[in-house]
């Protein structure tokens, strides 16, 4: 088959295969009465069986409401469904985005010249590229933080969605590896509050603006770029070409921005997939390109794990299987996903846009309605903040909802070499408590607490008007609520890479099966058309042929 030619009629939609029809007759009889605590008894080995090593993530899937049958059918899916040969083809660079006829080949972009299968043909003008932006990064940091006029103390990212979320996830991640010299701030959101709060903080002469949009069209990232460029001018800034610059593939509308140094990429590269192109500058002018080649090692390491890895050992396979299992058939509507390192505190963001604009789809790739859920919500907060937050509903709410825990072995603390040996000892003991609770939590979600045990407790907090059995009730955890767990050994710009990838291909894999496009984002284009329609309106308070209710709001905004 022709790589320009799309893959995805070739095997038949999940719902039409033996393997789902004897996932639900599973389900039926013994899914949903599936109890962990039940299943460790049974089986001393299975929190070794149901643990997976892959490169630079370890993965504890035995907390999982799944057994040795469900894994089974689960792999006769995969195989009913071709994932094997519908992996090579994305990763040969065959057409993936189907209803934009587009390859989807970001593994390209951190493959190794010539790697094959992932987009080897792309290779030469990849690294091009990749050695251009770098090169530019490496020149800004030499002068990071001096004195004279151009050199930079600020990079102000000016991006959204995919362009956004990606970097700024990453250079809080890689806080360890960050210029010391080099402040990396982000702006996204139109609301004029986003930039406003950040201008006043900033010198232009010693401020760096990249602006991340494709098409160079981007409403919400123009109008930042926009007010970023009319703030320079009234600070006396003159050389617009110095200080801003362009990750785009129209370098034509960049330059009649004021942008002439421009950093381009391809049609092939989807946003939410793009920070390993040149939209991750932001992370190269952070943490250097040494780091940023570790980060693209990493993910390229995940690529051939993904790629070589059998069915039954490989975990971007397992993961996204899993996610079929439990959203179809255990019928979990969402996922709360709880790094247990401050530094990831913006993974659940990106993650949430990785999964839902990527598999949030009701119509297959043929356009038919389908007749089974997709994509869940994914949605999260680092450990410990969350458990004074939500863990109430994850314990004891009506929903069960399946929470992926990320822990980090050891820390790394930036400039922790200056600390004193008593601080490097309080930060240790920190990290261990922190570490303890993530395991706690886990702990307490599978065992809960039996009446029998809550009565037979103190509770020092309790009315004392109250009954005691009352108030076991209320101290009552039903427990049996799944949970994984993934383990790096550090937090390392490699570690993070593979992470990530993990996360794409866990996405692909689920949406293959469900035969949707992981690609496109039809859904985002509805509201900006809209929006183009209501901006004028807005001014004049013409609310001719609009609905009621956006004609009410319209005249009460003026």
């Amino acid at each position: 088959m022709n790589r320009h030619e799309p893959t995805s009629g070739r095997w038949p939609r999940c719902d039409r295969t033996v393997a789902w029809s004897a996932l639900q007759g599973h389900a039926e009889a013994h899914g949903h009465a599936l109890d962990l605590r039940q299943l460790f008894t049974d089986d001393p080995d299975r929190a070794q069986r149901l643990s997976l090593q892959a490169p630079e993530v370890w993965a504890d899937l035995s907390r999982a409401h799944w057994d040795v049958a469900t894994r089974r059918h689960l792999l006769d899916l995969a195989r009913e469904c071709g994932l094997e040969a519908r992996r090579d083809a994305l990763l040969r660079g065959d057409i993936a985005n189907v209803t934009e006829g587009r390859a989807a080949l970001h593994t390209a972009l951190r493959a190794p010249k010539g790697a094959v299968p992932f987009g080897a043909h792309m290779g030469e003008q990849v690294h091009a590229e990749l050695d251009r932006m770098l090169a530019f990064a490496e020149g800004i940091r030499a002068r990071a933080g001096g004195d004279q006029p151009g050199d930079i103390h600020d990079i102000v990212h000016i991006g959204i969605g995919g362009s956004d979320l990606g970097p700024q996830m990453v250079v809080a991640a890689l806080a360890a590896w960050v210029h010391p010299r080099l402040r990396v701030h982000f702006v996204s959101n139109v609301d004029g509050q986003d930039i406003a709060a950040l201008l006043p903080r900033l010198k232009a002469q010693h401020t760096l603006f990249v602006v991340a949009s494709k098409t160079f069209t981007t409403q919400e990232t123009l109008a930042n770029a926009r007010t970023a460029r009319q703030w320079f001018t009234e600070q006396g800034g003159t050389d617009i070409a110095r200080h801003f610059v362009g990750t785009t593939t129209q370098v034509t509308t960049a330059a009649a921005f004021g942008v002439t140094t421009t950093f381009g990429f391809w049609d092939w590269v989807g946003g939410r997939f793009s920070m390993w192109s040149s939209i991750g500058l932001p992370i190269a002018l952070a943490v250097g390109a040494d780091a940023f080649r570790e980060l693209l090692a990493g993910a390229h390491a995940m690529d051939r794990h993904f790629a070589d890895a059998p069915l039954d050992a490989n975990l971007p396979m397992l993961l996204g299987l899993l996610d079929v299992w439990q959203r179809n058939f255990m019928g979990y509507r969402s996922r709360c996903v709880v790094p247990y390192s401050q530094n990831l505190h913006r993974l659940p963001a990106y993650l949430q846009q990785l999964v839902m604009e990527s598999n949030g789809k009701g119509v297959d790739v043929d356009g038919q309605p389908l007749p089974y859920a997709t994509s869940d919500v994914v949605w999260g907060e680092p450990g410990t903040n969350g458990q004074h937050a939500f863990f109430q509903m994850l314990h004891q709410g009506s929903d069960v909802v399946p929470v992926e825990f990320i822990l980090v072995r050891q820390p790394s603390h930036r400039d922790a070499e200056v600390f004193s040996p008593a601080l490097r000892a309080s930060l240790v003991q920190q990290h261990q408590v922190l570490l303890a609770n993530a395991l706690a939590q886990a702990q307490a979600l599978m065992h809960g607490k039996t009446f029998e045990q809550a009565l037979s407790e103190a509770a020092p907090t309790a009315s004392p008007v109250v009954p005691c059995e009352v108030i076991a009730r209320h101290r009552t955890f039903p427990g049996n609520r799944p949970s994984l767990t993934l383990l790096l050994d550090r937090l390392t710009p490699s570690a993070l890479g593979a992470l990530v990838a993990l996360h794409e291909h866990r996405t692909f894999v689920s949406g293959a099966v469900w035969g949707i496009n992981s690609f496109d984002q039809w859904g985002v284009e509805l509201g900006k058309a809209l929006c183009q329609d209501l901006l004028p309106r807005l001014d004049s308070g013409d609310v001719s042929g609009l609905d009621a209710a956006t004609a009410q709001l319209i005249t009460r905004l003026r």
